[in-house]
């Protein structure tokens, strides 16, 4: 494909946006600038890191801002010297209307779900953790309510029953890719149109998540309780407090847990089984799960057998 007039800025962060800025500038599509979070310390020795857009924007020599305020007036002023025909947004803030209202041809962002379920900061992992057997990807218009904007194109993906947030991650990032591709194509040949988000009557939010929403219920049902550690795996990871052969209580982050016959009913929700050496087997509401991958607070991520090598439970 030739180089095409269209002007655009890049705006993203994580490593979820990388692979749409990569596919937009492999096309040859003229990206004039990146906007990208500040700098930050990262990792035990605190160094200054790069966001992961940044580390490929300056690969690509292309200009990077990293505003700490979107209404500042000298950013403002910058914004507006790129003179950016369409802006894509990807695993960003939220925008004031200034700045996705700056560009000519307007300013898309793309959505890790089939709008408009799973409005939010976290639909990969709300998706899975509701047990849901699809999810998709999404580009709309920006305005005003957070992403609720005209849908300009969507794919629909499947959600596999051993999925992860991790595994399901890569794939949306893979398709998102694309179907940002595919959009900014359509821009540019303005042959587009924009859609209404349909109005459900059970719309599923996902609310930013905190380490208190990780934490496991053993009182629900197992097939929830899988669901929930599949869908917050590997991160942030669900986790629960476990008690030591010596008394002690430690947190423990779940990664990997599925269904076991166990045989034992006269157990409480919470209480577990395990002969030390090759499993640990949790009680749900109405079963037995059999805890495959876990990292004890202190300790690095190991399958059951080898965590139960130097930790008593």
């Amino acid at each position: 494909m030739s180089q095409l007039p269209l002007r655009i800025i890049f705006m993203g962060t994580p490593e979820f946006a990388v692979s749409s800025l990569r596919i937009l500038v492999e096309n040859r599509f003229q990206v004039v600038a990146v906007i990208t979070a500040p700098d930050k310390p990262q990792g035990r020795g605190r160094k200054i890191a790069h966001s992961p857009v940044k580390q490929y924007a300056l690969t690509q020599d292309i200009p990077v801002l990293q505003p700490t305020n979107l209404k500042n007036t000298d950013f403002l002023e910058e914004l507006r010297s790129y003179q950016a025909d369409l802006q894509v947004v990807v695993a960003f803030r939220m925008l004031p209307e200034v700045v996705w209202n700056m560009p000519t041809q307007g300013t898309f962002n793309l959505h890790a779900s089939y709008l408009p379920q799973y409005r939010g900061a976290a639909p990969i992992n709300w998706a899975i953790i509701n047990g849901e057997s699809e999810t998709g990807v999404t580009t709309f218009m920006i305005r005003h309510e957070i992403d609720t904007g005209n849908i300009l194109f969507q794919e629909k993906e499947p959600i596999h029953p051993d999925d992860t947030a991790g595994t399901l991650y890569e794939r949306l990032m893979q398709k998102g890719a694309e179907l940002v591709l595919k959009t900014v194509e359509a821009i540019s040949r303005d042959d587009y149109s924009l859609t209404p988000q349909e109005n459900i009557a059970e719309l599923k939010p996902a609310p930013k998540i905190h380490r208190e929403t990780c934490e496991i219920d053993w009182s629900q049902p197992a097939e929830q309780i899988r669901n929930f550690v599949r869908g917050l795996s590997p991160y942030p990871a669900a986790w629960t407090e476990l008690t030591l052969a010596d008394g002690s209580k430690k947190n423990c982050k779940i990664f990997l847990i599925n269904h076991v016959d166990q045989g034992a009913t006269d157990h409480s929700p919470g209480d577990f089984i395990t002969d030390n050496k090759t499993y640990l087997h949790m009680r749900a509401n109405d079963g037995w799960l059999a805890v495959e991958e876990l990292q004890l607070e202190g300790k690095r991520r190991m399958v059951i057998d080898e965590l139960l090598r130097g930790t008593k439970l």
